[in-house]
């Protein structure tokens, strides 16, 4: 009866709030760790701190790993159980990373983790899809993403909080409690909105037919190639930001008041584009969004080629890390929604290519970012502004096979 019940449907701004949790258990698992990066380094792995980027990108690999297969189970089963089974793999993951004795294994918790955490975020886009199609689904997922948005300014700030208490490893204590919290209001509030009736068998055939006709649609495959680049810059940002404050600017004391700051300020540009996409449509927005972004880019460039003091460029580089995270307020619920307008039918299949494809792309795009770190801001800075470039180049040719 868990499962079933309740019937009645969440009031929007329960639904929304519920749905921008789930997203948020994805900005958690990987911001709150950014404080930690120095003390696993220095504890797991002296001598080579880039190494401990991985303890990042690892998680975001298991999590891209993890969306091949919620959806479908979720189309089988669906959504809250297999959000539920997603949650619980989650947590067993985080008890595994707090007793993990060495990096490797460290590592190895960290995938099974975001194995886990791929059930909330991918079975999330199929619920919102079973209810809402269209650009109400985009306005729906921009408030959403603003819960997601806000999680990053806080997230570092607990984490330094637990770390300064109870140690470093104490963070994946908190993803159990986090986990705990988002799943009983789920089961308690949420009903279940995948019908028995409705509900697509394991069948190989039936999946390869529906992924087959996914990815078939062009409309999707450039939802999918978009997506993985604006990842890549998401994650190759999220992978240097410590590094770049602490070691560029020794400014490592400060880092969760920045990252929350620029978190804060980013924040609105999920809601303003839940209000623009009804008037302006999702390609617009997203088009603009990566060109401006490559402008943003190639200013903050001409200003490293400067060579300004420390305590000057450290703002610049503040001030263009929020429009990094303001473009994702305008691309990815967009992106998102164009892709599975067309297959409400399949959304879970879907939803599940989508975010595993762009999330494994982007994330081996974020670690070849990361590692290319030199000292200064400068391979960041090109690595965003191509990416950019050539996502709006591609929304240029985006077609309309949905509305």
């Amino acid at each position: 009866m868990i499962f079933t019940a309740p019937t009645t449907r969440l009031s929007t701004p329960e639904f929304i709030a519920l749905m921008g949790m789930m997203f948020a258990t994805i900005a958690f698992s990987i911001d709150a760790m950014l404080p930690a990066l120095p003390e696993i380094a220095a504890e797991l792995t002296p001598g080579q701190p880039t190494l401990a980027q991985l303890v990042l990108t690892s998680f975001i690999l298991g999590l891209g790993v993890g969306t091949l297969v919620t959806g479908p189970l979720s189309d089988a089963f669906g959504r809250k159980p297999v959000i539920l089974a997603g949650a619980l793999l989650y947590v067993i993951g985080a008890v595994l990373a707090w007793a993990a004795p060495t990096f490797e294994l460290l590592v190895a918790a960290r995938i099974l983790q975001g194995l886990g955490a791929a059930a909330p975020r991918i079975v999330a886009l199929a619920l919102i899809r079973d209810i809402y199609s269209g650009r109400e689904m985009a306005r729906i997922m921009s408030f959403a993403m603003l819960v997601f948005t806000i999680f990053p300014a806080i997230a570092p700030l607990i984490g330094s909080f637990i770390i300064a208490a109870f140690g470093w490893r104490a963070i994946f204590l908190s993803f159990v409690i986090f986990a705990g919290i988002v799943i009983f209001w789920l089961m308690l509030r949420q009903p279940e909105t995948m019908p028995r009736a409705t509900r697509r068998s394991l069948n190989i055939a039936h999946l390869w037919a529906g992924t087959r006709e996914a990815l078939a649609l062009r409309q999707m495959q450039f939802s999918i190639l978009v997506q993985t680049l604006i990842y890549g810059a998401l994650f190759g940002t999220i992978s240097s930001i410590h590094q770049i404050f602490d070691l560029t600017y020794g400014m490592a004391a400060a880092f969760p008041w920045l990252f929350g700051a620029i978190a804060v300020l980013a924040a609105p540009g999920a809601p303003i584009n839940g209000r623009l996409v009804l008037r302006l449509g999702m390609r617009p927005l997203v088009r603009r969004a990566l060109f401006l972004q490559v402008a943003s880019s190639g200013l903050f460039i001409s200003a490293l080629m400067l060579g300004l003091p420390p305590t000057a460029e450290v703002w610049l580089y503040f001030a263009w890390t929020v429009t990094i995270f303001l473009m994702m307020g305008f691309t990815i619920g967009n992106l998102n929604a164009l892709a599975l307008e067309p297959l409400g039918h399949i959304a879970g299949l879907s939803a599940s290519l989508l975010g595993a494809l762009s999330t494994i792309g982007g994330a081996i795009l974020g670690a070849i970012i990361g590692q290319l770190y030199d000292g200064t801001a400068l391979p960041l800075a090109v690595s965003i502004a191509a990416l950019a470039g050539i996502g709006g180049l591609v929304m240029r040719h985006m077609p309309r096979e949905g509305r």
